[in-house]
């Protein structure tokens, strides 16, 4: 069975809507709260890609650039993953941490971008394969005070929204940043909410704003979200998947 090891940053940051659907469709995925020590059931960054076939890493309330003692073996490990051309997937500080692994540039927001917020795909991802079947302009769920300043040379940008450039890219064949949080469900909002709140007011945004956001967006936001989660399934890790068989 092929594995897919996903970098987990928090107690909420799981692969969610992602996570059901890479399983629905037999793949195994091996998770690892790297940011926990190893005596509170933490696991450490593997130092080698012996039998992982793809790799998701997730988002987290910490910033690139913290002194984290994993970060760096983080950062090193997603470069090699990219050199080896496995399937590479990132989700909020995930996309921050291969943009950065690659040679881009990450910073602070003047403003934090949070709650639904309209995001529009550019004409390169109008065509891509990986964003087929979504809405040129659809609403994401956004939970981020910081950026992708700078691609990294070479990566081709795929959305963008009024506030942050980088919604998403691709770099090479296989490797692919999300800012935005298509992974979450309803609930799962509703306790980003919660652990966030103040990220959330520094936007100018309280719990019944976003409420009723999703009131609005949330509909469209888990359609294309779905959509998404199914063309990463289907063509970000299968095609790997018969090439080793």
């Amino acid at each position: 069975m092929a594995t897919i090891l996903v970098f987990q940053h928090g107690p909420s940051q799981t692969p969610g809507r992602l996570g059901m659907t890479l399983r629905d469709h037999g793949f195994k995925l091996d998770i690892r709260r790297v940011d926990l020590p190893t005596d509170q059931c933490g696991h450490p960054v593997p130092t080698d890609l012996d039998n992982i076939h793809g790799v998701i890493t997730l988002g987290g309330t910490q910033n690139v650039g913290d002194p984290h003692p994993w970060m760096a073996k983080e950062l090193d490990f997603l470069k090699a993953a990219h050199e080896a051309q496995l399937p590479l997937f990132g989700i909020c500080l995930g996309h921050q941490l291969i943009a950065r692994a690659l040679g881009g540039e990450i910073g602070k927001m003047d403003t934090p971008e949070a709650g639904f917020c309209p995001v529009d795909i550019q004409v390169p991802g109008q065509t891509h394969p990986i964003l087929a079947g979504m809405p040129w302009r659809h609403h994401q769920f956004q939970t981020h005070a910081h950026e992708v300043k700078a691609l990294p040379a070479g990566a081709t940008l795929l959305a963008s929204s009024d506030k942050c450039k980088v919604q998403a890219f691709t770099a090479g064949v296989r490797t692919f940043g999300f800012q935005f949080h298509m992974e979450l469900d309803r609930p799962a909002i509703d306790t980003f909410l919660k652990e966030q709140a103040g990220l959330f007011t520094n936007a100018g945004l309280d719990a019944n704003a976003v409420s009723a956001q999703a009131d609005k967006h949330y509909e469209m936001f888990a359609r294309a979200s779905n959509t998404l989660a199914l063309n990463i399934t289907t063509l970000g890790f299968a095609t790997t998947e018969l090439l080793r068989a």
